[in-house]
């Protein structure tokens, strides 16, 4: 791994890069939205957070094609289903690669996040008030932190804000999916199984909530569904190969690293090429 001073930036260039009709800055280098081309549409996996080549530059390497890195960090539905410049770069490609994003990361009847940036905190509602009149929601800035504690007050009521969240999850993405346009390949990427450790919050247990029943709800919308679940060796390797300054070796701890991003190019590329071959 590399490091820099502490507070120092990490030496990874991202080639940072924006798409016609959208306001976010996406991971590079920017490609032309033109002929034949791939969509990566997706959250911190998908961008590569500390990882030199991400599994969509890996992909795009072995197969010679054009692939679009669309993945944004810590993305929800709400980017997703409402980025104007990602809607325009999926309705021209040739296929979409959708990396399963958590059911934390949206505007629903308890909370609402910030529209671009889905893991901020942005209110609570009437109804997350009454449900939990003793909380103080002034003091929250990120979702995640919220739901922890939420679940720490009262795991019993906590259980509705989670129904509420997988039941508007799996809403908007049959949404998500269902809209006209090219093939979508789900990709579930994970250092979990569907439908195991998914009741809580943290980083371990994304995609946060999703269960196995959610999955197979929406997969039927989908031309395929690639599950990739970090395999222990992969797991083992850590942080190793990852680039980035001290101070972000924490963050850099809780991600995928480079051998998991292979596993999850190796379960790509035979369902993109099916894909890509009906021309």
């Amino acid at each position: 791994m590399s490091y820099e001073p502490l507070g120092g930036r990490a030496p990874l260039d991202y080639c940072p890069c924006r798409y016609p009709g959208s306001k976010l800055t996406f991971r590079g280098p920017r490609r032309a939205l033109t002929g034949d081309y791939i969509v990566f549409l997706g959250g911190t996996e998908t961008y590569g957070k500390f990882i030199r080549e991400p599994f969509p530059a890996m992909i795009g390497r072995h197969m010679g094609e054009t692939c679009v890195n669309m993945g944004w960090p810590n993305a929800g539905l709400d980017v997703l289903l409402n980025d104007p410049g990602m809607a325009y770069a999926r309705a021209g490609a040739r296929a979409v690669v959708l990396q399963v994003p958590g059911a934390q990361n949206m505007t629903n009847r308890f909370y609402g996040v910030h529209a671009r940036r889905n893991d901020r905190f942005v209110r609570a509602t009437d109804a997350l008030m009454r449900l939990f009149p003793e909380m103080d929601f002034t003091e929250f800035h990120f979702t995640r932190h919220m739901l922890r504690r939420l679940q720490a007050v009262s795991p019993e009521r906590f259980d509705l804000v989670r129904e509420e969240l997988r039941t508007v999850w799996v809403e908007r993405m049959v949404e998500l999916i269902g809209r006209d346009g090219p093939p979508v390949i789900l990709l579930w990427f994970a250092a979990r199984r569907p439908g195991r450790d998914c009741d809580g919050a943290d980083v371990a247990q994304d995609p946060a909530f999703v269960t196995r029943p959610m999955l197979e709800t929406v997969r039927g919308q989908a031309a395929h569904l690639i599950e990739v679940t970090a395999s222990a060796t992969a797991l083992r390797t850590g942080t190793s190969g990852m680039v980035f300054s001290q101070i972000e070796a924490p963050a850099a701890g809780e991600l995928l690293g480079p051998a998991a991003h292979v596993e999850a190019a190796l379960a790509l590329i035979p369902a993109l090429r099916g894909v890509m071959a009906r021309r």
